[in-house]
């Protein structure tokens, strides 16, 4: 009887196994494409997901169909044609198996979706009751939240986490913007949304994916990485540092390979060895968990806050601008729609050597690249905090740039940017683009340095003569170099336009490869 009884459980567990491998996949979206999405206007969008080989699945919307077959690894995608803003909609995705219901996504908008992303000052909270355990929190938060009755405005928050290699699937799901839910929502994400909502009158939609305290390098497809001399350096270093994890997980950190000297130039840590890919520092991982299963949703551009994380010496800062201009040109490769927009935010100012003039200088240089803009934005410096919570800027600046370059408005969108400079007499006068209405707020111009061949700059005074400014001081009497708001911490820079947007920093000279900024990175 127990030999029967033995026989039995066998043949049992055996069909079990075999219907389960045998079984047939449901079909099923990708999990960007649920209730309460924004779709992307007027171009093609993907919609992809699983399902078994070979099946057929067709998508429905608005009175339109669009069919694909599964491939041999059980993919599938579409493409709807060119769609106007507007709904809500109801999507169907049906496959084609006898009985099956088709999937029902509720609540669709079509109108502008925007990707956002960097490190925490996008993952910044509306509310400091947001999940996380930096600081966060809107100044006069409450005022802010009781006013978020936005319903056309949404956000995919794409979940922490890191991998080694690259993912199919993002964990998240798309919030409509109410009172209720917009505490956790991403503030800068929220701002520039609502702002864009507000100006165009149709839906938008954030996909927010930002990590905390991440490099840019950790956002870089490994094959740009491998293929680059300049950065593959650091992938071998993951590379052999992950493969001893994987067969030493017991080991401790010290005998292990070194670690990357990554921008951030992050060693290893005392104590038991930790997984590699485990670390929002190191090169890939962020992009593969964070940014590849998003591809290739439609989207219309994006925002990017990040730089808080150079301060690996002065190597790894004058290696950002190219991690940068990597990162975006892999993106739109991969993105597959041209040169879509990049707004970055330029770090407002702080007491500490992350925020320097020499970060900044190195992130204005993604200008360099086609259909990029760059918010300014010292004006909302703290001194000792690294997440400031004035991001009302933030979403009127970046939303300028979009609202002119996208979309047609015409209006200012920039500060004052220097243009040229030139000696007259013991004097150098400054030219500016975006300079209609120059002013000095709040007072006299401040911040401006001037210097002459011995190199050393001193305060000096600055006054506004129509898009230009005059700078002199009478300790210099043949000045050679200008500069403005150069300094970790110009809370008082003060020179805006007519539109009130804050004049980028800048400087006229190149005269040390390691000024005293970057000594302090080396010190630190």
């Amino acid at each position: 009887m127990k030999l029967l009884r033995t026989h039995s459980l066998v043949a049992s567990l055996c069909a079990t196994l075999c219907f389960t491998a045998f079984a047939p996949a449901e079909v099923k979206p990708a999990a960007l494409f649920s209730d309460h999405m924004v779709l992307q206007s007027g171009m093609a969008v993907p919609i992809w997901g699983t399902a078994d080989p070979g099946e057929k699945v067709a998508v429905s919307l608005n009175g339109k169909t669009v069919s694909a077959t599964a491939d041999a690894d059980g993919k599938w995608t579409v493409r709807l044609a060119k769609l106007k803003a507007g709904g809500p909609f109801e999507m169907t995705i049906a496959g084609r198996k006898p009985g099956d219901a088709p999937i029902v996504v509720k609540d669709v908008l079509v109108g502008e979706v925007w990707l956002g992303s960097g490190q925490s000052n996008m993952e910044f909270y509306v509310s400091k009751q947001g999940p996380g355990h930096a600081p966060y929190g809107l100044l006069d938060e409450e005022k802010e939240i009781a006013a978020a009755n936005y319903p056309q405005v949404r956000m995919f928050t794409v979940k922490d986490t890191k991998s080694y290699t690259p993912q199919a699937e993002a964990v998240g799901e798309w919030k409509v913007c109410s009172p209720e839910t917009v505490p956790n929502f991403s503030a800068v994400g929220y701002l520039f949304a609502r702002d864009l909502n507000q100006a165009l009158k149709v839906p938008v939609g954030i996909i927010l994916s930002a990590y905390g305290a991440s490099t840019a390098e950790a956002w870089v497809p490994r094959e740009a990485l491998a293929a680059d001399p300049q950065l593959k350096p650091m992938l071998d270093k993951l590379d052999a540092r992950y493969s001893y994890f994987k067969d030493h997980p017991a080991a401790n950190d010290a005998d292990a390979p070194p670690s990357p000297q990554t921008i951030n130039s992050r060693g290893g840590r005392p104590g038991p060895l930790r997984d590699p890919a485990q670390d929002q520092h190191q090169p890939t991982v962020l992009f593969n968990a964070m940014i590849h299963p998003l591809l290739p949703y439609a989207i219309r551009g994006a925002i990017w806050y990040q730089g808080e994380s150079i301060v690996g010496g002065p190597g790894g800062l004058l290696l950002y601008h190219h991690v940068m201009e990597t990162m975006v040109t892999q993106w739109r490769g991969l993105w597959g729609e041209g040169n879509f927009p990049f707004y970055v935010v330029q770090l407002p100012g702080q007491q500490n050597v992350s925020n320097n003039p020499l970060v900044r200088e190195e992130q204005a240089k993604i200008l360099s690249l086609p259909n990029t803009g760059m918010a300014v934005v010292l004006d909302t410096s703290e001194a000792k905090n690294v997440h400031p919570h004035n991001k009302e800027p933030l979403g009127d600046r970046l939303s300028r740039i979009a609202l002119a370059n996208v979309y047609g408005q015409k209006i200012e969108y920039s500060g004052p940017v220097f243009a040229s400079a030139k000696v007259e007499g013991s004097a150098i006068r400054v030219r500016f683009t975006h300079a209609a209405g120059l002013t000095a707020k709040d007072g006299p111009l401040k911040w401006f340095q001037i210097a002459d061949a011995d190199q050393k700059y001193v305060d000096a005074d600055a006054k506004i003569e129509g898009d230009s400014v005059v700078v002199s001081s009478p300790q210099v009497s043949a000045p050679v170099g200008v500069r403005y708001a150069w300094d970790n911490y110009p809370d008082t820079a003060n020179l805006y336009n007519g539109a009130g947007l804050q004049a980028a920093p800048f400087r006229t000279d190149d005269w040390d490869a390691m000024p005293p900024i970057a000594a302090q990175m080396t010190a630190k």
